[in-house]
């Protein structure tokens, strides 16, 4: 379920208009009007406005962390045009943004209170949740799979046909979240994930030993996995992880999601919570248009123009809220359980974790 925007942002964004005012522009464009415009000066072409000071209203401030990579791309307009220092009249919040690589450090931010919206694993946002218990709500899905089997050679085109083979995956997967989607789709394609002889190397190992050689077979996630098939054209796409797992269990794979402080929503106007999903919906937009690669390649989210070219396509980016946000969620934290508790917590989260959901 895309977001639209709201009725009260729309009627907030209708109000600056009349005014005279508007956001940043996605290409960094000027806005509309500027002080000193034809609309603030009276008949005599003085600015009547002159010699007056007019205090400058409060805008409510978002403390924003986001992980390099898919997790943080859809957020990069937002947080680019909605900074302090991209400020504007009628703006409905400043973002005050950081980015981090860890899904831990996330957590710690969020337990320590000094961010107030994050975006982070799925699986991490319920480990946080049964960690303390009502500290966090999630606001959205923001993406979707993002994992891939890579194969220099042509020997694999599904999950069964891992068996028997060596398998590079990323060592800072082993026992998290890439790790139980893996055997979890090898078990339902009939392959006993002992059957695979996985080797835990780092994303750079895995890399060097497929460049090197004439033949390999890997997990990544995507911009790693982009980046080995833009530098070796001999790499490809053997399996899509969201494809197979949409085969085995007929419902989308939410590997990224929007959470938030209990604590900052409760004591914050619902209209910024919406006006910032809204956003968020917009920035997702912005983000998958031509050229917004090296946006997201500034803000140190993803390595390389070229390689934010072919790989924001796999970012799987996207907003999903509300109910049909839970029953995918619900459907995620049960496999999940079923594979291995602690990837989640130990329990499936309770109701109050998620956000508008009554």
């Amino acid at each position: 379920m895309k977001r639209t925007l709201s009725l009260l942002l729309t009627a907030a964004l209708a109000l600056s208009l009349l005014a005279g005012c508007g956001p940043k522009t996605p290409a960094g464009g000027s806005s509309s009007s500027a002080p000193g415009s034809a609309s603030s000066q009276d008949g005599s072409g003085q600015d009547s406005s002159a010699g007056q000071s007019t205090p400058e209203t409060e805008v409510p401030a978002i403390r924003f962390m986001a992980l390099s990579g898919p997790t943080g791309v859809g957020a990069s307009w937002l947080m680019d045009s909605y900074s302090a220092e991209n400020r504007f009249e009628g703006m409905p919040f400043v973002l005050d943004s950081t980015i981090v690589t860890d899904n831990t450090e996330v957590q710690a931010a969020l337990t320590n209170g000094t961010v107030d919206i994050a975006a982070i694993a799925t699986n991490a946002a319920a480990v946080l949740s049964a960690k303390n218990e009502g500290s966090i709500q999630v606001l959205a899905i923001n993406t979707l799979g993002v994992l891939y089997i890579l194969e220099k050679g042509d020997t694999v085109h599904s999950m069964a046909d891992l068996a028997g083979k060596t398998l590079y995956c990323p060592s800072n997967t082993k026992g998290a979240n890439p790790e139980h989607i893996l055997n979890h789709l090898l078990t339902g394609n009939g392959v006993d994930p002992a059957e695979v002889n996985i080797e835990w190397l780092t994303p750079q190992e895995i890399t060097a030993k497929l460049t090197s050689s004439d033949s390999g077979i890997c997990m990544l996630p995507v911009p790693a996995a982009t980046a080995l098939m833009v530098q070796d054209s001999a790499v490809r796409e053997a399996v899509s992880l969201s494809d197979a797992w949409k085969d085995l269990e007929g419902t989308e794979l939410p590997m990224g999601c929007l959470v938030a402080r209990a604590q900052f929503i409760e004591d914050s106007d619902p209209a910024v919570i919406e006006a910032f999903l809204d956003l968020y919906g917009d920035s997702i937009s912005f983000m998958e248009g031509e050229g917004a690669g090296s946006l997201a390649v500034e803000l140190g989210i993803l390595p390389s123009e070229k390689v934010a070219e072919k790989a924001i396509p796999q970012c799987a980016l996207t907003l999903i809220t509300g109910q049909e946000m839970r029953d995918m969620l619900e459907d995620y934290y049960t496999i999940l359980f079923q594979v291995e508790p602690k990837s989640i917590g130990g329990g499936l989260p309770y109701d109050s974790f998620y956000y508008g959901v009554s």
